[in-house]
């Protein structure tokens, strides 16, 4: 099993900046020696939809071009934690944050079905 767990959600007004951590754990996920985390959101109505992932090994990370250049993925393999800074917060940014890992060790995906584990999100909201 793997367990993934999301904090730091909240609310926050335009401009702002707010920074996501999801914790990893579960035997199977020790087992792992690759893959990738990634970072998706949802907003009310609308598809979940990719913002960031980054190789479990370190190096590479890719960005949905709505987030590049605000957003920030990052991870701390010794306490298992992927980390999402968001700055120059938009309302359309408002949405439920999912951490979510993908146990392979070829490249990334944008598309939420190739993703194996999931957290149980964590709300941001973005007041105008």
């Amino acid at each position: 099993q793997v367990q993934l767990v999301e904090s730091g959600g909240g609310l926050v007004q335009a401009g702002g900046s707010l920074r996501l951590s999801c914790a990893a754990s579960g035997r199977t996920f020790s087992s792992y020696a690759m893959g990738w985390f990634g970072w998706f959101r949802q907003a009310p109505g609308k598809e979940r939809e990719f913002v960031a992932s980054i190789r479990r090994s370190g190096g590479s990370t890719y960005y949905s071009d709505l987030v590049k250049g605000r957003f920030t993925i990052s991870r701390d393999n010794a306490k298992n934690t992927v980390d999402l800074q968001m700055n120059s917060l938009k309302p359309e940014d408002t949405a439920v944050y999912y951490c979510a890992y993908r146990p392979y060790y070829g490249g990334s995906s944008p598309y939420p079905e190739d993703w194996n584990y999931w957290g149980q999100g964590t709300q941001v909201t973005v007041s105008s």
